[in-house]
Formats: C-alpha cells, sequence, structure tokens
C-alpha cells in the first residue's frame, strides 16, 4: 500500500510539472522546456524504470527524435513511438495510465518520455517483474518484448535484442548519453525463438534451440521473413510484368517496427526488402516475383521492386554508410538480374513516383554517394583489412584462450575462448592503418547460448580505450558493427577482445574488420 501510494504520488508531481510546462510557467525553478536527459530521469523515477534502458528503448525507436508530433508509418507518435492502430494501442494506454490527454502525449517530449515509461512499467508488472527484479536491467527483456508489440517471437526478440545492444554499445544523442555497459539480457522463452540477427540459413550444432534466420530466395545475404499475404498481390513476374526499375523508400519507423508492420493484415502496405541502419541487414518480405505495395501507384508496383530504409526522412543520423553500402549492394544485384538502367532513371525515391503523396527518401538521402556505391562496385569500402584470430603475426592470445571449431558459425577454420575473469587479459587484433582517420570496426564471433551475453571489445582510438560490450548468444556468423572510431596511422594492436567481464558465459574471439 505504501509503495503504491508513493507511486502515485510521484507521478502526480509529473502530471503536475507537465501541466505548468504546458501553461508556460515555471516548474520548480526548472527551465520551460526542460531537456530531455532531464525528462528520461523524471519518467525513469516515476515509474521505476530503468533510466538507461528507457533511453536506449528511445533510441531504438526514433533516435530520440519526437518528430514534431508527426506519426510514423504505423501511426506511432513521439520520442517512445506510443502507438494506436488496430493491433496497437500503447497511445491510448499511456493516456490511461497517466492521466496525460492524447494530444500531448504525442507531442510534448516530457509527456511522451513519461507515457512510454509507464507503459513499459506496465508489461513489467503484468509479468510479475518484483522490486528487486527490477532493478536488473537485464530482467526488464520481456517486459521490452512486448513493448514493441511484435506480430511474433522471432520478431519480439529481433526488437528487443536491438534495444539491448544499444546498452552495450552506448548512446550518446541530442545531449542524452548512455555509456556502454555489460548487461545480461535475461531472455527468458525468446532464447527459443528464431534469431533473426543471425547468420540466414546456418547450420549450427545449438540450431534447434536458437535457429538462424531462414535465407531469401532472391538475395543471398538477406534473411527472409513473409509479409502478410494482406499487404501484396501474388504475381509471376517477369512473365506477367518486367521488372524496370527499383524505389528507394524509408520506414518511418524502427527495422523491426517495420517487419512486424507488413505482416499486419490491417496494414495494407508492404516492400520487397527492409534495410537496417546501424549494419546494413536486410529483409526480405516480398518475393521478386510478387508485387509489394509500395508505391502507392499500381502501374509502378507491377514494374519495380521496394527496398525500404530503417529510419525517418528528417533525421539524416540513420542513414548510415553500412545501410547505404549494404543497400547499394542489394540495388546493384537487382539491376544486374533484372536489367534495370544503373541510373536515376532505373532507381528512383518514392517521392519521384507519379501522384505520391510521401517525401521519401528526401533531403537527407545522399543520392550521389549511393549511386557511386551503386555503380562502382555495389559499396566496396576505400580500404579494408580483415584480420582473423588465425591470422600470422597479426593476432595475439595468452595460453589461457582455447582452440575450437564447434560452430558452423566460425570465421576462417576456428575461434578462440577463454573464460571471464576479473583481470586484464585480452586477447588482441593488430592491423596497420593507413592514415588517421575515421574507421568502422565490425567484429565476427559464433552465436551460442553458452557464450558472452556480455563480451568487451577494446578499440584502441586516438583519444585512448574505448569498450563496447557485445552479446555473443546471438547473432553469429555475420559482420556486426560495433561503431566508428579515430584511429591513428601505423601498426598496432587495434581491436582486442577482454575476459574482464561481469556477463555470463565463454568470450568468443574470433575476427574483426575494419574499414574507411
Amino acid at each position: 500500500m505504501t509503495l503504491a501510494r508513493t507511486r502515485l504520488a510521484a507521478l502526480a508531481t509529473a502530471i503536475l510539472t507537465l501541466i505548468l510546462i504546458g501553461a508556460g510557467q515555471p516548474a520548480w525553478s526548472q527551465a520551460a522546456e526542460p531537456p530531455l536527459p532531464a525528462a528520461f530521469t523524471k519518467a525513469a523515477e516515476t515509474h521505476d524504470v530503468p533510466r538507461d534502458l528507457l533511453v536506449a528503448l528511445a533510441y531504438a525507436e526514433t533516435h530520440l527524435d519526437g518528430h514534431g508530433g508527426e506519426p510514423s508509418a504505423s501511426n506511432g507518435y513521439g520520442v517512445m513511438h506510443l502507438v494506436s492502430n488496430p493491433t496497437n494501442h500503447s497511445l491510448e494506454q499511456a493516456a490511461k495510465l497517466t492521466g496525460i490527454p492524447a494530444d500531448q502525449l504525442k507531442k510534448d517530449d516530457a509527456a511522451n518520455i513519461l507515457g512510454g515509461a509507464a507503459v513499459l512499467r506496465a508489461h513489467a508488472d503484468a509479468l510479475g517483474l518484483d522490486d528487486s527484479a527490477r532493478k536488473d536491467p537485464g530482467r526488464w527483456y520481456p517486459a521490452v518484448a512486448k513493448y514493441g508489440n511484435a506480430s511474433s517471437p522471432e520478431l519480439a526478440r529481433l526488437y528487443a535484442d536491438a534495444v539491448y545492444e544499444q546498452l552495450g554499445l552506448g548512446i550518446d544523442s541530442k545531449g542524452v548519453r548512455v555509456a556502454p555497459q555489460e548487461i545480461t539480457a535475461d531472455r527468458g522463452e525468446y532464447a527459443k525463438a528464431r534469431d533473426l540477427n543471425a547468420r540466414a540459413g546456418d547450420k549450427s550444432g545449438k540450431e534447434a534451440e536458437t535457429p538462424a534466420a531462414i535465407a531469401s530466395a532472391d538475395y543471398p545475404p538477406a534473411a527472409w521473413v513473409a509479409a502478410s499475404s494482406s499487404n501484396y498481390r501474388v504475381s509471376n513476374r517477369e512473365t506477367s510484368y518486367n521488372i524496370d526499375k527499383v524505389v528507394i523508400h524509408v520506414t518511418q519507423g524502427s527495422y523491426a517496427g517495420t517487419i512486424s508492420w507488413f505482416q499486419n493484415p490491417a496494414a495494407q502496405v508492404s516492400a520487397h526488402y527492409v534495410v537496417k541502419s546501424s549494419n546494413g541487414a536486410i529483409t526480405q518480405m516480398v518475393r521478386d516475383k510478387d508485387v509489394a505495395w509500395h508505391a502507392g501507384n499500381s502501374s509502378y508496383n507491377n514494374r519495380s521492386i521496394g527496398i525500404e530504409h530503417e529510419g525517418f526522412v528528417n533525421d539524416a543520423s540513420w542513414f548510415t554508410d553500412a545501410m547505404y553500402r549494404a543497400s547499394a549492394a542489394l540495388t546493384r544485384y537487382l539491376c544486374d538480374k533484372y536489367n534495370i538502367p544503373k541510373n536515376r532513371t532505373g532507381i528512383i525515391g518514392h517521392n519521384e513516383v507519379p501522384g505520391a503523396t510521401h517525401t521519401d527518401p528526401g533531403s537527407n538521402w545522399n543520392w550521389t554517394t549511393y549511386m557511386n556505391y551503386v555503380t562502382g562496385g555495389g559499396g566496396t569500402p576505400t580500404w579494408t583489412t580483415t584480420v582473423d584470430n588465425s591470422t600470422s603475426g597479426q593476432f595475439t592470445a595468452s595460453a589461457n584462450w582455447g582452440t575450437s571449431s564447434y560452430s558452423s558459425q566460425r570465421h576462417g577454420t576456428d575461434y578462440r575462448f577463454a573464460d571471464p575473469v576479473a583481470s586484464s587479459d585480452p586477447a588482441w587484433y593488430s592491423a596497420t592503418i593507413p592514415s588517421a582517420g575515421t574507421y568502422r570496426v565490425e567484429v565476427w564471433y559464433p552465436a551460442d547460448p553458452g557464450y558472452s551475453s556480455s563480451a568487451p571489445y577494446i578499440v584502441a582510438t586516438s583519444s585512448g580505450n574505448q569498450t563496447v560490450y557485445v552479446d555473443q548468444r546471438s547473432g553469429g556468423g555475420a559482420w556486426r558493427s560495433i561503431g566508428t572510431f579515430s584511429l591513428n596511422a601505423g601498426t598496432y594492436n587495434v581491436v582486442g577482445v577482454s575476459r574482464w567481464t561481469s556477463g555470463t558465459g565463454l568470450v568468443i574471439a574470433d575476427a574483426v574488420r575494419i574499414s574507411r
């Protein structure tokens, strides 16, 4: 009873603050519009939600951008993407839980964050998280998965994994900072769901427990997740229609959210492919031969392939180099396969479709970079080097690191493993960096439920060592970006894998790739 009264009092205080702010009056001498960090802190305290987890969820959804109260493709609003559509009523739920009107939740960042925290806490309560469990961010995993309202367990896992990935990599955006941290995500029943982050079609020894993604039949690097049959038309292209265009879209939503939306019969929209912002992962949802409903013009739908890119038109932060390169490789493949001109006649934006009411990909989309990647080799980096654990003279590790070839997700013939320990004993990858500058660092590891829940990767940047944490229990058998870093020129140990972690499971050192 005391706890309930405390939460109610805190909530009442938060609502009063929002009312005063909305009325243009100072609230306890705070600024009329409190900064985003204060809004996250206040919401986390009010609803007893881990502050960094709340930020990570918001970042995965919107990159902390409220988009001026404009809705996403699935009719979600604000920094926390509170949704109002036929299958997801988190906006209405937030209004009921907080007493804040829906219109204010849509447009006011502080109110929206408070509403998102309330919804997340409600999921935690429904799942039975008590006071002790709520103090461990890893125990919130099922609640985060529920927040995404995914259409299947595999998509719920994809959604929640994206949130926890951000906790491991860290966030520094719009004045809000989350330091990279060791978190063991407790997936519960979701651990048995298909891992859409893993290499498509992998046949590892643990496939029955955590099966990898199904490979696309049309574009081998992509995973396959079928859209609802209500959202596209079965056809027999190129017999029924010739394919002569690629149409570039922006999702106006997250990667996992878009995939889930295309599986929702109420959507009445789809695209053939969806591309992830952070690492360029691709999911195919409609076969090339079938007609996806993406262009808003039946003639163009009949003759084109639609590619959706995770993000929002008005926020350039989503359009990463990894996304451009991966999408360009896909587009180049499609142009070669269907004899589509590799120019701006054959490759167009959604806004260029006759009668289009959409503006994507928008002014933040760099057509020059994209087309250079399409015509110049599908997005090959200007410089890249790969160092495997077996690369002569470039990998060093103590005798505490064993060697294994157990998993078929390995890079090369084998990989190294070690128990976690509270001491410094990293395995190091050495490389010759040609010139000082910014480089993308990617890592490859086999995934297994017995591997590290939070493996520390150390990057020797020009300003000192930086550590990020990667969950090696999922997403194996593929290159995973851990970020872009400023590196000095020269030959030295650039990337390390440390054993010093509070995470559970064996720490794996397999391969790294550094690109410019």
